[in-house]
């Protein structure tokens, strides 16, 4: 397993959905409060909820990105990339918007307290706290500490993975949001 090639899919994957959750702020102010028929999230509401996922998911990055350095003292790193491979495939049902039953946590529901601008600001930033532990980790360190991922029976997954995670996260309610702009249109 090539780590470095890993980390930089991973960079590339972020870029890409950050940038296209980043356009759905420029959206009117009737798109993003369009409410489904199928009684879903507005596109705001769908906003604050990636917000809201990437804070908690962060939480647990940085916890894991910090035992995995304090790791990288004792393991063998080299040992743990030579054996390593990654799933793909196990993975990329979590960014597939109703691929599966997802119940999500109610400290992850959109209530409204935030303003959009606050959002935007708050997602740009963690798209940079992404980055910065894929820097941290750039050796290949995020390999060495894994933490159980319940979403979809993923598992006990590595930090890289988690992050990963995240990022296909947003790439599932990009199509929801994707969904509320072709049924209003159709309206």
């Amino acid at each position: 397993m090539d780590i470095f090639r890993f980390i930089q899919d991973i960079k590339n994957h972020l870029n890409l959905s950050f940038n296209e959750v980043d356009r759905w702020f420029e959206k009117d102010s009737a798109m993003l409060n369009f409410q489904p028929s199928n009684g879903g999230w507005t596109v705001y509401q769908i906003l604050e909820h990636i917000y809201l996922t990437n804070f908690y998911l962060l939480i647990l990055i940085e916890k894991g990105s910090k035992k995995a350095m304090r790791n990288s003292l004792d393991l063998d790193l080299e040992s743990e990339m030579k054996y390593y491979s990654f799933n793909k495939e196990h993975f990329e049902k979590v960014g597939e918007y109703g691929a599966f039953e997802w119940i999500r946590p109610e400290h992850m529901e959109p209530k409204g307290e935030q303003n959009l601008s606050k959002i935007r600001n708050l997602i740009t930033q963690q798209y940079h706290q992404c980055l910065n532990y894929l820097e941290l980790m750039k050796n290949g360190e995020g390999l060495l500490y894994k933490t159980t991922m319940t979403v979809n029976d993923l598992g006990k997954i590595n930090v890289y993975e988690y992050i990963y995670f995240l990022s296909l996260h947003a790439q599932r309610h990009i199509t929801q949001m994707k969904n509320n702009q072709s049924e209003m249109i159709k309206n």
